[in-house]
């Protein structure tokens, strides 16, 4: 094909997939196939439908777009540049995946405006962008007016095989077709390859059929490489269904051009290599230079910039009417959005004295979930399956359906994973929301790297967790957690607090909401059984991480360090050893994470180096105390599966008594 017979829209077309060859070739690194295979359909999509303003990344009412194919990032990163994103320029192309790029392997949002979620592990895109569609139909039903739209976008994504093939997205389109989200448009990228190669040796299902099931709308582009009027009108169409969402499946062939690798694995996640990247050039007549983008078609993609100025400009319009209308709506939308908090919104919390009635502390969670429900709005979120055994409803806010979208209790149904990253879909939306997902503790492992990529994307999202020890009970040890916590522990930037009473649940959930608010991800640790309100516990004390709750006079000859319901064990334990003369100190800790951020004056005056009697009682693992306890103290903990029996009875054969602490703890003073 020569240059002169190509037009305007193929060159722009072949200006994404030259960067993304280019760029990967340069680096020696990265996956060509999609980005040359899916250019046409990202296009169509960028320069004919979404709405977006490159110079305002941040714009509130913009269209949300998601690459859940996460490897095909130069399909992204491409369209930021063309379209005129100040984040991605011609020099962060040539940076491809090198340290401190704007344009690293994966999209990751807290490195590149304009990258709304991070994606890569597949299948979470997918899942995010439910959230992110969740977001928008929640924030609609709650703030629009008859005469004014002032949340009004869609969600789009592209999806792979490999998104489609796990299960996390099974989970997601299953949830959002129940849910009917109209304004979700998913395009699959339906080229037949996978690493392995062609998908047909582990991938036959009827992936249409499939999602008919689920209740989407489906259609079918049987030519995604060239027919960019089938592409415009399937979106077109997928649009004018409202009642649910739709998946447009887009048959592609995957490193379209490249005459020897297109259709094959080969060109899935390597650089072409030089010699087929000039008979690529030749193929599809692409005279120009690497990293060359022809004038007239970068001249066509930064009309961007001036169609996003005005749809931003007739927004701004839109909300100042809306706020002279409705300005307590309008303030209380402001807030959501600028990320504040209300005034005084923890004085709600409840605090606690040893006189009040023992409760577990997923009874305080409940407390604390439906005091901060009425201050705030922001507040949604669910369960998956266990809202009445994690105690998780929001009492006289709804139920989040079909047509229902300004309630606020969300049944993920069982569907731990999807709820994860639907979760942090609704965090990275950007409007303020502060999204909760529960389960058992144990099923964290279903959801793990949701989890992780909560921490790792700066999220925000608050995980609820209950059932946390062999307390558990009668479900016996593949429902109770041994090692779970020392995990969750294990990754960075995730706060993992296990309160052990009221005051301590209250400084729990103090913590959660401040660092949603600034995009940080806490996990709360929960108790099935009783446990007694302790003297010395406090919120403030929870911030630390980890403080002082029980004192001697003078220097301590041991320290007891407890977390959870086996912090009272310590304290009683304390009060029999200082009857019998010793000088001892009960620690409370949390949160080691929070204790880890103080300084290490705070932390010396908590656990003086000068101490080196001390003994850590958590019913886990012994993994992670031994930084606490030293080569001369002692862990009370469980290093083997707990097994089926009433809680305090598995508390009690695994030696999770005051009589154990208390001989464990005369053991290391000698």
């Amino acid at each position: 094909m020569a240059v002169a017979t190509q037009s305007l829209e193929e060159l722009c077309i072949n200006s994404i997939r030259f960067l993304a060859v280019d760029a990967i070739e340069k680096s020696k690194s990265g996956h060509p196939g999609l980005p040359m295979g899916a250019a046409p359909m990202a296009f169509v999509l960028w320069d004919r439908f979404m709405r977006y303003n490159p110079k305002n990344p941040k714009w509130f009412n913009r269209d949300r777009f998601v690459l859940s194919a996460g490897h095909g990032c130069m399909l992204q990163y491409a369209m930021l540049y063309l379209t005129g994103y100040d984040s991605v320029t011609i020099e962060d192309i040539k940076q491809f995946r090198q340290w401190g790029s704007r344009t690293p392997g994966h999209p990751e949002n807290f490195e590149t405006a304009g990258v709304e979620v991070t994606t890569g592990p597949l299948g979470q895109g997918i899942a995010n962008g439910v959230g992110l569609a969740i977001a928008e139909a929640h924030l609609a039903a709650k703030f629009n007016k008859p005469d004014a739209k002032i949340v009004d976008h869609y969600t789009y994504v592209i999806l792979g095989d490999g998104c489609n093939m796990e299960g996390i997205s099974g989970e997601a389109a299953s949830f959002a077709g129940h849910l009917g989200l109209g304004k979700l448009i998913a395009l699959y990228d339906d080229n037949h390859i996978s690493i392995d190669g062609s998908t047909d040796v582990a991938f036959t299902e009827d992936v249409s059929k499939r999602f008919e099931a689920y209740g989407w709308h489906v259609l079918h582009v049987e030519n995604g490489n060239t027919d960019l009027e089938a592409i415009s009108k399937a979106i077109e169409a997928a649009k004018a269904v409202t009642d649910k969402p739709t998946m447009i499946k887009v048959t592609t062939t995957i490193g379209y051009g490249s005459p020897n690798k297109q259709n094959t694995a080969g060109i899935h996640g390597a650089a072409l290599g030089a010699d087929e990247t000039a008979l690529t050039r030749q193929n599809l007549g692409w005279t120009y230079g690497p990293f060359e983008i022809p004038q007239d078609a970068l001249n066509h993609t930064r009309k961007a910039v001036e169609r996003g100025a005005g749809y931003e400009t007739d927004w701004n319009n839109t909300f100042a009417d809306y706020k002279a209308k409705y300005p307590q709506e309008a303030a209380e939308f402001e807030r959501y959005v600028s990320g504040k908090l209300p005034d005084g919104w923890d004085k709600v919390l409840p605090t606690y004295t040893p006189e009040d009635k023992p409760l577990p502390t997923r009874k305080h969670s409940e407390n604390c979930l439906n005091k901060l429900a009425a201050v705030l709005p922001e507040l949604i979120g669910g369960s998956a399956d266990l809202t009445h055994s994690n105690l998780t409803e929001l009492k006289g806010f709804g139920d989040f359906q079909k047509g229902q979208y300004q309630n606020r209790n969300i049944h993920f149904g069982v569907r731990e994973h999807g709820m994860g990253a639907i979760c942090n879909g609704m965090a990275l939306h950007t409007s303020g929301l502060i999204p909760y997902g529960a389960t058992f503790l144990i099923f964290t492992d279903y959801m793990r790297a949701a989890i992780r990529l909560a921490a790792l994307s700066q999220a925000g999202s608050i995980w609820v967790m209950t059932h946390d020890s062999i307390g558990q009970g009668e479900d016996g040890p593949t429902h109770q957690p041994i090692e779970t916590l020392a995990s969750l522990r294990a990754i960075p930037d995730l706060t993992v607090i296990r309160p052990a009473d009221g005051n301590e649940t209250s400084g729990a959930y103090t913590v959660a909401i401040e660092k949603s608010k600034a995009h940080a991800s806490t996990l709360l640790a929960f108790t099935r059984q009783n446990v007694p309100n302790l003297a010395g516990t406090s919120i403030e004390g929870v911030k630390k991480g980890g403080y002082i709750v029980v004192d001697s006079q003078g220097t301590p000859d041991i320290i007891l360090i407890g977390t959870g319901s086996e912090l009272s064990l310590c304290v009683t334990a304390a009060e029999k050893l200082t009857a019998e003369g010793k000088k001892v100190r009960v620690v409370s800790m949390p949160s080691t994470d929070l204790f880890e951020a103080q300084d290490a004056a705070y932390r010396e005056s908590v656990l003086p180096k000068a101490v080196t009697k001390r003994v850590s009682v958590e019913a886990g693992t012994s993994f992670g105390w031994h930084k606490y306890i030293g080569t001369e103290g002692e862990a009370v903990s469980i290093d083997r599966f707990g097994a089926s029996a009433p809680g305090g009875t598995c508390m009690e054969k695994f030696g999770f008594t005051v009589e154990n602490v208390l001989a464990t703890a005369k053991k290391v003073l000698g």
